[in-house]
């Protein structure tokens, strides 16, 4: 598949995964700009949406590890919530062949548009606050709702989940953006690689275009992590809400226009 390719559109593709890991390493919704790249080559959905997972696996890993090794994310206090995204994303991945989407495309504007408005309008702890939200009873249902809905909807359909994690984190937690930011990372990963698995055992992954995509989409990653940890949330919030806007408005436009 590669060599059917010219090096323009190699080019194309490869920046266009830089900006998305970018993006996605920030805010999420980096998933917007490689998919529709991907279909504009003539690749069937599924293979698109698995060459993706390969692409967008490289990308989420680079900025878990990141966030993880600038003490960011703790795996041992978030285990249900990567249990719950594991269980999730299976069933969503496996079941997107037999699952009808067609509500879901409608109904995914409306959510996005209610995330960017919460993020808007929602008071955020400070940037440099990084604390971890106390233990509790309730702290283990959280993180499994919060693990089998959002992996289950990113084995489903996919664009802003990292958006979604960021928000519902600052929610159900009380978690500043740079601490949702790296949870959304690690989790999206989690994600990401469960979906890309399945599609692989399916075979619905151009190995090669992926493989392309996902050395700019770490690149992309990598400088937008330490971006977003050195500048703190005065440089994450912006850059969220305008994803999460444009996020909304190109769903939108695919569903309904």
């Amino acid at each position: 598949m590669l060599e059917l390719i010219d090096l323009s559109t190699l080019v194309i593709l490869g920046l266009t995964a830089f900006v998305a890991g970018f993006i996605d390493a920030v805010a999420g919704g980096g998933g917007m700009l490689t998919v529709p790249a991907l279909l504009s080559l003539g690749l069937p959905p599924h293979v698109a949406l698995g060459t993706n997972k390969l692409a967008a696996t490289f990308a989420s890993s680079t900025a878990a590890f990141t966030y993880y090794k600038k003490r960011l994310f703790s795996p041992l206090f978030w285990q249900h919530g990567f249990w719950g995204t594991l269980i999730g994303a299976t069933a969503g991945t496996l079941l997107v062949d037999v699952l009808s989407t067609e509500w879901l495309e409608k109904a995914i504007p409306i959510v996005v548009l209610v995330a960017a408005v919460y993020t808007i309008w929602h008071p955020h702890p400070k940037g440099d606050n990084n604390q971890l939200p106390a233990r509790c009873p309730k702290l283990p249902i959280k993180q499994w709702g919060q693990g089998l809905s959002l992996g289950f909807y990113d084995g489903v359909a996919g664009p802003g989940t990292g958006a979604f994690w960021t928000v519902s984190t600052m929610s159900l937690y009380r978690m500043n953006i740079l601490l949702s930011s790296g949870l959304a990372k690690a989790m999206n990963f989690t994600s990401n690689f469960t979906s890309l698995v399945a599609f692989a055992l399916l075979g619905h992954v151009s190995w090669a275009l992926g493989l392309t995509m996902g050395a700019c989409l770490m690149l992309g990653a990598f400088i937008g992590a330490h971006s977003a940890i050195r500048f703190g949330s005065r440089f994450i919030r912006p850059i969220f809400i305008t994803a999460v806007v444009i996020l909304a408005g190109k769903l939108a436009v695919d569903a309904w226009f």
